[in-house]
């Protein structure tokens, strides 16, 4: 194994645990609200921390970009750790189990590693590129199917952005028209890695931050797959709009996206 793939695991696992005590005990730690719909505890915090310090203990010249504590390290390095230390903190909050620590490697811009723990299911997807990408040390590959008929894709509303919500609702029902249904998780990370390994056969969202997609995109390249944005172009880093799966699958969902017709903000 890449042996920063092993540190990003060990994190993650660490994180995890902390995850896994807490769920489900509302009661002992505090929320607060960054924005409408968009929350964070004392656990994302400590979670965050574990995950930094695990990193920046064998790499102290690296760089760590997290979503609650922003830069930590060496911000000049060319080595950045982009982690989310809870990735579904709604989920966690309202004691759902479904959520995950999500660290990303990237080298120059490039990601070179990607990990996404689930604590409640013990899940560990990884990928290292050009490595491939698996779940419990076991290869994993994005599902083979030709077209929507058929398909399970994976998506969200976006609350944290109401002013786009009923643009959203007409490619929501362009989409529902055209597969057999759609899952609503709450963790981007989760499915993105639903798809790699092919419970999910395509995944769309937008408004994304790189600590959301950062790991999952690597991992779902690494399976197999393709990643771009609504346009059917790579500047998902720059627009935070993310689509994804099999080649297929991939260019029925842009179709159904109506990149000629999409509305700017949702480009």
């Amino acid at each position: 194994m890449h042996p920063m793939l092993n540190i990003a695991v060990r994190a993650a696992r660490a994180a995890g645990n902390l995850i896994a005590r807490n769920i489900g005990h509302q009661d002992q730690f505090s929320v607060e609200e960054k924005r409408k719909d968009d929350l964070v505890t004392d656990i994302d915090r400590e979670c965050e921390q574990i995950v930094t310090e695990t990193i920046l203990k064998a790499y102290r010249d690296h760089c760590v970009l997290g979503e609650e504590g922003g830069i930590a390290g060496n911000k000049d390095s060319e080595f950045q750790w982009v982690i989310d230390p809870i990735d579904g903190t709604t989920n966690f909050v309202q004691g759902i189990g479904h959520c995950a620590v999500s660290i990303a490697l990237k080298h120059s811009g490039k990601t070179e590693v990607g990990v996404v723990f689930d604590p409640l299911l013990n899940e560990m997807f990884t990928a290292s590129r050009g490595g491939g990408a698996g779940l419990n040390g076991r290869r994993i590959r994005v599902a083979g199917r030709s077209s929507l008929d058929g398909a399970v894709i994976g998506t969200a509303f976006p609350t944290r952005y109401r002013e786009r919500m009923l643009p959203y609702l007409e490619l929501f029902a362009r989409l529902i028209n055209n597969c057999a249904d759609v899952r609503r998780m709450g963790a981007a990370s989760l499915d993105l890695c639903y798809v790699a390994c092919g419970r999910f056969d395509g995944y769309l969202e937008q408004g994304l931050k790189p600590w959301d997609y950062a790991a999952g995109e690597l991992i779902v390249r690494e399976a197999g797959g393709l990643v771009t944005d609504f346009m059917g172009e790579p500047n998902y880093a720059r627009t935070g709009n993310l689509v994804c799966g099999n080649p297929k699958v991939l260019r029925s969902l842009i179709s159904v996206c109506d990149p000629q017709n999409l509305p700017a903000m949702l480009r």
